[in-house]
């Protein structure tokens, strides 16, 4: 069976969170994931994910810099949901890392550290996929407004699915609390995005809820969800891998 990805880009917005997870799951099986850096989004849709496959599967890239309250966050997702969150790291330890590029590179060019500590690891994990999962949403950051429930990722090559693509920052918080769903106990501490230690702090008030990422930097993105040529039209031959159409 062959399908237009255009066609089920088209569906997928009248679908729901639910209903995306679902097509996903039926149509790749085995060889789609979630990613998820346990933010307040990624709870919801691990709760939502977990409720209709037993055999999730989910990782997150560990970039050895995240905050010990996220280590024990996802300890917990763990024993919540009996599942165990794959742990994907970078080629270089932090201490190679500052051998090779000197010390605190996030400091000096935090492109480079995240190119480094989360695209890298990213790029390696997707090439063994046929899709994955992500909690983005699209009044996050302008990067992400155009993004669709199911859109063909340009940059790594295969599908990308956004459940909650239209959710907003309330719809995510009424559902964590709604379902009783853990979280990341930083958020209370006004961190409203929570990555790596040396690059997040709590915003202030009236201040843009990305504004605690890469402070001082006119960064609002770590790169994994920058696309930077526009989607092609893609048939997903579901017997084989992806191929785009010229």
């Amino acid at each position: 069976m062959i399908e237009n990805l255009e066609n089920t880009q088209i569906l997928a917005e009248t679908w729901n969170a639910q209903e995306v997870l679902q097509w996903a799951f039926r149509r790749f099986g085995k060889r789609v994931e979630m990613a998820s850096g346990f933010g307040a989004e990624g709870m919801a849709l691990i709760d939502i994910a977990a409720r209709l496959n037993p055999e999730l599967r989910v990782f997150t890239i560990d970039t050895e810099f995240l905050f010990p309250e996220t280590y024990q966050l996802i300890a917990k997702v763990e024993k919540r949901y009996g599942i165990t969150v794959e742990r994907v790291r970078p080629r270089l330890t932090p201490e190679a890392q500052e051998e090779v590029y000197g010390p605190a590179l996030w400091s000096i060019n935090p492109d480079q550290c995240c190119a480094l500590r989360k695209v890298e690891p990213l790029k390696e994990k997707l090439a063994g996929l046929r899709a994955w999962i992500t909690a983005i949403r699209r009044d996050q950051t302008a990067a992400r407004a155009s993004a669709r429930k199911v859109e063909w990722d340009q940059k790594f090559q295969l599908v990308k699915i956004n459940p909650i693509a239209d959710w907003t920052t309330k719809d995510v918080w009424n559902y964590l609390h709604e379902h009783d769903v853990p979280y990341n106990p930083l958020h209370d501490q006004n961190f409203t995005s929570i990555g790596c230690t040396h690059c997040t702090r709590p915003i202030r008030p009236g201040e843009d809820p990305r504004a605690g990422r890469w402070a001082g930097f006119q960064k609002t993105e770590c790169g994994l969800h920058i696309t930077d040529a526009p989607s092609p039209l893609v048939q997903l031959n579901l017997g084989g891998e992806p191929r785009a159409q010229g």
